[in-house]
C-alpha cells in the first residue's frame, strides 16, 4: 500500500537529536512551514528553550527529554506525541554522536556506546514509528539520517562509519519488510556529506588537535530541506551534497585508489587549529542550541541534491541541452545522417520530460524559443 504523505502544514513530525545541528535546523524549518514538531534529545533544558522560541514565533513545538538508545525512552517520545498532538505523521531519526580515533585505539566501551546511540537509536525509533504508522490511515514516513560514510570507510572516523553502514543495512531491510507486509510507510535514508554542524565539537576526540569535518562542508539547512522533502514524498534515498557523492563514486569505481586517497587525506583533514573542547556528548549531553559551528562556513545550496529532488526537470533540461548539442553537431558535421540516431536516443527523454514537467518545459520554451525550435527540428 502506497503511503499518502501530507503537506508539512498538516503534519506532526517527531525529530530526535533536535537540540543542535541537523535536527535543530529541521525542527525550525518544519515549524516555520506549519508543522507541529515533537523534539527529543537528552538535553531537556536546551529543548525547552528551543520549543519556547518556536512557540513564541507562532509555531507548535513540544519537548521530550529522552535517550534514543533506551527503547523505553523512545516509547515515551511516541506517547508524548500522541498525548500532545494526537499522533504523528513523520518520524526523523537524527540523534547521533561522533568519535575521532583510530580503530585500534578506540576503547571498546566507547565503540559500544556510539552504536547504542547511532545504530540502536535508529532501530528503536524506526520500530516504534513503524508500529504507529502502519495502523494510521494514509500511513506516514520514517526518515533515517545516515551519512555518505554509510557507503565508504573513513580512517579516524571508523567507528562512526561502521555505525552508519549498520544504519543503511537496517533501513533497507526495514523498507523491504514493510513493503512485503503492504504497510503504508515510506522509509528513507538521508546521506549527508560533510556538514557544518556542532558534530565535531561534540564528538569524543582522541586526536592531539581539535576535530573538524573533512571538506567539502554544507550547511545543516541543506540536509533539513532534504529531510522535509522526504517527509512529503516517498523517497528511497537522498544524498546531500555532490562532494559526498563523488567520494562514493570514487570508492565504487576505483576502490584501491580510494583506499590510498582517503587513508592519506582524511586524518589531516579531520584536524583544525585551536583548543579542544573540554567535554563531549558520547555518554551525556553537551552544550546544545546551535545549528552550526563558527569554525567554518557551510555551502548553503547543493545543485546535485536539488537535481535529485527534481528528476523530471533535470531530465527535461538535460534532454533539451543534449538535443541542442546534437542538433548543432548533426548540422555541422554529420548532416541529416545524425538525425535518426538523435531521434532514437533523445526523443524518449524529451517526451518523458515534457509529460512529467509540462510547466517547466513550457517555461524553458518561452525563455529559449530559438533553442527549442532547433531541438524540435532535430527530433522530427
Amino acid at each position: 500500500m502506497r503511503p499518502r504523505l501530507k503537506p508539512l502544514d498538516q503534519q506532526v513530525i517527531v525529530i530526535t537529536g533536535a537540540s543542535s545541528g541537523i535536527g535543530l535546523a529541521t525542527a525550525k524549518k518544519a515549524a516555520k512551514a506549519g508543522a507541529a514538531v515533537v523534539l527529543a534529545a537528552r538535553n531537556e533544558d536546551a529543548l525547552r528553550a528551543i520549543c519556547a522560541e518556536i512557540n513564541a514565533a507562532g509555531g507548535r513545538a513540544h519537548a521530550v527529554g529522552a535517550d534514543v538508545g533506551d527503547a523505553q525512552d523512545v516509547e515515551k517520545i511516541a506517547r508524548a506525541a500522541i498525548a500532545r498532538f494526537g499522533g504523528f505523521d513523520t518520524w526523523v531519526n537524527d540523534a547521533g554522536v561522533g568519535l575521532y580515533a583510530e580503530l585500534t585505539e578506540t576503547p571498546l566501551e566507547d565503540h559500544a556506546q556510539l552504536f547504542r546511540t547511532n545504530y540502536f537509536g535508529v532501530v528503536n525509533g524506526s520500530i516504534e514509528a513503524a508500529k504507529h504508522l502502519a495502523d494510521k490511515p494514509g500511513g506516514g514516513a520514517v526518515i533515517n539520517v545516515g551519512s555518505v560514510l554509510s557507503d565508504i570507510g573513513a580512517p579516524i572516523l571508523g567507528a562512526y562509519a561502521a555505525s552508519k553502514h549498520a544504519v543503511k543495512g537496517f533501513t533497507e531491510s526495514l523498507r523491504m519488510e514493510l513493503q512485503r507486509h503492504n504497510s503504508p510507510v515510506s522509509v528513507t535514508l538521508i546521506k549527508p556529506s560533510g556538514i557544518n554542524s556542532p558534530f565535531s565539537d561534540h564528538a569524543r576526540n582522541y586526536m592531539d588537535k581539535p576535530a573538524r569535518v573533512p571538506p567539502p562542508v554544507y550547511a545543516p539547512e541543506v540536509v533539513a530541506d532534504a529531510i522535509l522533502y522526504a517527509a512529503q514524498r516517498p523517497v528511497r534515498t537522498l544524498t546531500v551534497g555532490a562532494g559526498g557523492r563523488q567520494m562514493t563514486l570514487t570508492a565504487a569505481l576505483a576502490p584501491h585508489f580510494a583506499d590510498r586517497l582517503f587513508g592519506a587525506t582524511f586524518p589531516p583533514l579531520s584536524k583544525r587549529k585551536g583548543e579542544k573542547p573540554a567535554s563531549d556528548n558520547l555518554y551525556g549531553p553537551a552544550e546544545d542550541g546551535r545549528v552550526s559551528t563558527p569554525h567554518f562556513r557551510g555551502r548553503k545550496f547543493s545543485v546535485y541534491t536539488e537535481a535529485r529532488k527534481r528528476p523530471g526537470l533535470t531530465i527535461g533540461l538535460g534532454a533539451f541541452a543534449l538535443g541542442l548539442a546534437a542538433a548543432w553537431l548533426g548540422r555541422k558535421q554529420l548532416g541529416a545522417a545524425a538525425r535518426p540516431l538523435l531521434a532514437r536516443t533523445v526523443r524518449p527523454l524529451a517526451v518523458r520530460a515534457v509529460r512529467r514537467r509540462p510547466m517547466a518545459a513550457a517555461r524553458y520554451a518561452l525563455r529559449h524559443p530559438r533553442q527549442t525550435l532547433q531541438v524540435a527540428r532535430a527530433l522530427r
